[in-house]
């Protein structure tokens, strides 16, 4: 195809399962990551994205926490140690990629989250309207896939909200106070878009994260999901579709159990293929690729290695791309490995292998 898509036209596509002009590059970089680049090349206040031509799939936000107070509580050259607006007393490095340390929780059973919950309730000025309004009708203009960031879910209440260990323990041991959890974070989330979409602010899918897996192995049971967690991917799901909105969901580590599940719910679009925790894009596209449209996959591991990853992407892109419903990108996002030259031999080849 020799026209020249526009981001909405090649995302579009790919979700009806079609060809496009090439497949769409959708991928995330670290700070750190950011920070070797500008050293190595880019230029100082370029946005990196369009710098190197990927595509534009800007974020709606809201916010659905409880609003606890921010503060800093130590801050050095190396990392800074803060509160957030869940309650969660956390430890960041400010030159290294990754996710947060998280310290220390104000949510720790039933009574604290019950008050918790009683700050979570909706209101106009959870949205940065001024934003929207300023960027929203640029975003239309060039022709960009917008989401909408939902926040909830196993994941993000273990990490962002109780803990780990209290969650796992929580998931058998009081069941009702987890799934309360799960159900107010996303009916707070559904409140807040349904707010910015009546005034205009649509958008083409939502997204939400919820890790469920990590190397070889999932956090629970496929029973379990289906008992405690798939009702509400579920909901999120229905309430997106109503809208004539996709359903893109990120899942990192090995899921592949629960890929029926997904399906069956009405997920339409899986991030990020954990090639190195056990996901195999190849045999996924293979058994799923008619009703799930497959986003990474290429093994993060191996892109500081000009040779394994040119292998890599050569032996997958053509595979995963065929009838479209494949979005391009590493099996996690980009690790501070990846030099500024090495990035751009990639994005240039997954643009000649992603051509139709």
């Amino acid at each position: 195809m020799a026209k020249k898509m526009t981001s909405h036209e090649r995302f579009k596509r790919m979700f009806e399962h079609k060809q496009a002009d090439r497949v769409p590059i959708l991928d995330y970089a670290w700070s750190s990551t950011l920070e070797r680049w500008r050293r190595e090349g880019l230029p100082k206040n370029a946005d990196w994205c369009e710098f190197f031509d990927l595509d534009l799939v800007p974020q709606i936000t809201v916010d659905n926490s409880p609003r606890y107070p921010e503060k800093m509580i130590e801050e050095t050259n190396e990392y800074k140690i803060h509160t957030s607006k869940w309650g969660v007393t956390m430890k960041n490095w400010k030159h290294a990629g990754g996710t947060p340390e998280f310290l220390d929780f104000t949510v720790v059973d039933p009574e604290s989250w019950a008050q918790a919950k009683a700050r979570m309730k909706p209101a106009k000025d959870r949205i940065d309207w001024n934003y929207l309004k300023e960027n929203y009708p640029k975003w239309r203009e060039k022709g960009a896939w917008i989401k909408g960031e939902f926040w909830f879910g196993f994941d993000v209440t273990h990490s962002w909200t109780v803990g780990t260990e209290r969650l796992l323990m929580a998931l058998v041991e009081q069941p009702e106070w987890c799934m309360d959890m799960f159900k107010t974070y996303l009916e707070l989330d559904i409140a807040m878009f349904e707010m910015a979409w009546k005034a205009g602010y649509t958008f083409d899918c939502i997204s939400w994260p919820d890790d469920l897996g990590y190397k070889q192995n999932q956090f629970m049971s496929v029973k379990m999901y289906r008992e405690l967690v798939k009702p509400f991917h579920k909901r999120a799901a229905d309430w997106a579709h109503s809208k004539g909105a996709k359903v893109h969901l990120h899942s990192c580590g090995d899921v592949n159990p629960l890929v029926p599940e997904f399906i069956d719910l009405g997920i339409d679009a899986l991030n990020p293929l954990e090639v190195k925790a056990g996901m195999d894009p190849v045999a996924i596209k293979k058994k799923f690729g008619d009703s799930l449209v497959l986003h990474g996959g290429i093994n993060a591991v191996l892109w500081d290695n000009t040779e394994a990853i040119e292998a890599e992407m050569r032996r997958t892109i053509p595979a995963v791309k065929e009838n479209g419903g494949y979005i391009f990108a590493s099996d996690h996002s980009i690790p501070t490995s990846v030099s500024f030259e090495n990035f751009k031999r990639i994005i240039t080849l997954a643009k000649e292998l992603g051509k139709y």
